[in-house]
């Protein structure tokens, strides 16, 4: 990318979070990260980090005077910047509708009954408000239609390979399995998490996230 600054982009993050699709995107794409691992909430327990990013959310990347919070979109730019076109469906290409579809579906649809998910009924039960994380759950479970019926007859979502969209829904079925909520996963799906977590990229991610992790 032209113009652009030789140091490496800057993520901040925490091991097994949304930025997890950050840094197995990056592996996939050859991408050297200065990776910044951070507790776990990073607001709570690294509030120093407010200064970087005010939100408190992670993850976050810095790539010169470029600054962005949401993990699809930084999963797609760390692909771009790579030059990892097989990553990516580019306009004009069979699915490049599907591909930008399916990678916002991921975050926006299928994780985002998750965290209410983990909030309510894992992390603040105590308030009484379990039920209504266990609501959430029944969404998430009812959202993945979707992609169980994409891929009926796919290996994989786009362009009849391996993508960032299933990097992203990828992780929020790995995110399933991790906070209790595998048994609303479809047989199917668990075979194409499988599939693809058993990737060299995504292995060599999670290491490395683990030997920064604090």
């Amino acid at each position: 990318m032209a113009g652009k600054s030789q140091t490496r982009p800057i993520l901040y993050t925490c091991a097994g979070s949304r930025g997890q699709r950050c840094t197995w995107a990056a592996q996939e794409a050859g991408v050297e990260l200065d990776l910044r691992m951070l507790p776990f909430p990073p607001r709570h327990k690294a509030p120093e980090y407010l200064e970087t990013n005010p939100l408190g959310t992670i993850p976050m990347l810095i790539d010169g005077d470029t600054q962005m919070t949401e993990s699809c979109a930084i999963a797609h730019y760390l692909s771009v910047k790579g030059g990892a076109h097989h990553l990516f469906v580019a306009p004009g290409e069979a699915d490049y509708g599907e591909y930008l579809d399916y990678t916002y579906h991921a975050d926006a649809t299928i994780t985002f009954p998750q965290t209410v998910y983990m909030r309510f009924a894992l992390f603040e039960k105590h308030k009484g408000w379990e039920d209504a994380g266990h609501a959430y759950a029944d969404w998430f479970e009812k959202r993945l239609v979707k992609i169980e019926q994409r891929l009926e007859r796919r290996e994989y979502l786009c362009a009849d390979r391996f993508t960032v969209a299933d990097i992203c829904v990828g992780y929020a079925l790995v995110l399933a399995k991790a906070v209790g909520l595998d048994e609303r996963v479809p047989d199917p799906l668990k075979a194409y998490r499988e599939r693809l977590t058993s990737r060299e990229a995504y292995q060599a991610a999670v290491a490395k996230e683990k030997a920064g992790a604090p």
